[in-house]
């Protein structure tokens, strides 16, 4: 059977007789590339060593070491690890069988392949939208409870002031989530999976919900108050951070473990933040600080979070630390939310 065949970021086109990641080339010679068609045309079957025989040496004598080496190629051509397979499986004394989700690309198969990838979309989407929400969650509740610590030197209720940060947090976390990851599930909806569109994507999403959100924020305080504060979180923040989403998505679909696809999207989003605040940009407890300086009724007394990261102060050490640390928070939560969400999707027959 002849056609062409996507899985991730590649496309085999038995056809033409071409391999492409990204729309990039993939150099193979001849009998691997056989190899690979057979492989991907029976994707979750077991291909023993006597249909490899038959079907891509066509009968011409080998030793075993020689299918060894074509698949030990393939595996690397791919970006494969035999001990985690994402792609080629091995069976010990049975053969190999190829394990990711395979689309077929033909005119047969246009309508349901649109359908699996709007569904993808969805889903990858909706799953990093729910790891902000995870995130939001556990920076609210830490923040909260600081704050509600304080709260009756200031006259205002412990629990009032939980719920408060805590429906902030997440209300931010959410809605930033959202942006980012849709966004880059656009891109991979697109097919266009390579780690700087992936980047491109994620901070466009960021940046423009970041605008949004501080646009709304701004206005919604002059309507209300009068006045709006000067230097809120918005779209720079959002461009740093969603670009660092981005990049550690690319990242970690190239890695087997969860922790690994946390921690490097953790890494990165921690880099994100520092970069926001030393070019002048607030994240969440920054713009809180900036909230209670330009009203200064506030309730909020923030100097007093610099207790979480051992300062007598909010300063910029304070902002710089407590940055780092929700976005941490915020990518690793959004990475591994899709990456799980990805996986689960790949498992399904």
């Amino acid at each position: 059977m002849s056609g062409s065949f996507a899985f991730e970021q590649f496309v085999l086109d038995t056809g033409e007789r071409r391999l492409t990641a990204d729309a990039d080339p993939v150099d193979l010679n001849g009998r691997y590339f056989d190899a690979l068609a057979l492989l991907v045309r029976e994707h979750g079957k077991l291909i023993t060593k006597d249909r490899f025989l038959a079907e891509v040496w066509r009968g011409v004598p080998v030793t075993d070491e020689a299918l060894t080496q074509c698949i030990k190629t393939l595996r690397r051509q791919l970006g494969d690890d035999a001990a985690r397979p994402r792609f080629i499986e091995t069976l010990p004394k049975h053969g190999y069988r190829f394990v990711a989700p395979v689309e077929a690309i033909g005119s047969e198969k246009r309508v349901s392949r649109g359908t699996q990838g709007w569904r993808e979309f969805v889903v990858a989407g909706s799953a990093g939208t729910l790891g902000g929400a995870v995130a939001g969650l556990i920076g609210g509740l830490i923040y909260g409870f600081a704050g509600a610590s304080q709260a009756e030197q200031t006259g205002t209720g412990a629990i009032s002031t939980l719920l408060v940060l805590l429906a902030i947090a997440v209300l931010v976390a959410v809605i930033g989530a959202a942006g980012v990851s849709f966004a880059i599930a656009t891109a991979e909806l697109a097919r266009t999976r390579s780690w700087q569109w992936l980047t491109i994507t994620g901070a466009g999403g960021g940046l423009i919900t970041g605008a949004a959100v501080k646009l709304l924020g701004i206005d919604s305080f002059t309507l209300l108050i009068g006045r709006a504060p000067h230097n809120i979180t918005g779209a720079m923040e959002g461009l740093l951070v969603g670009g660092a989403v981005g990049a550690s998505t690319w990242l970690a679909q190239r890695v087997p473990l969860k922790r690994q696809a946390a921690a490097l999207g953790a890494c990165s989003g921690a880099l994100a933040a520092i970069a926001s605040v030393l070019l002048g940009g607030h994240l969440l407890l920054g713009s809180l600080a900036t909230l209670t300086r330009d009203f200064p009724d506030s309730h909020l007394n923030v100097a007093r979070f610099g207790g979480l990261v051992g300062q007598p102060q909010f300063g910029q050490a304070t902002e710089l630390i407590t940055a780092a640390l929700e976005g941490a928070l915020f990518a690793g939560c959004v990475v591994v939310a899709m990456q799980i969400a990805r996986r689960r999707a790949s498992e399904k027959p």
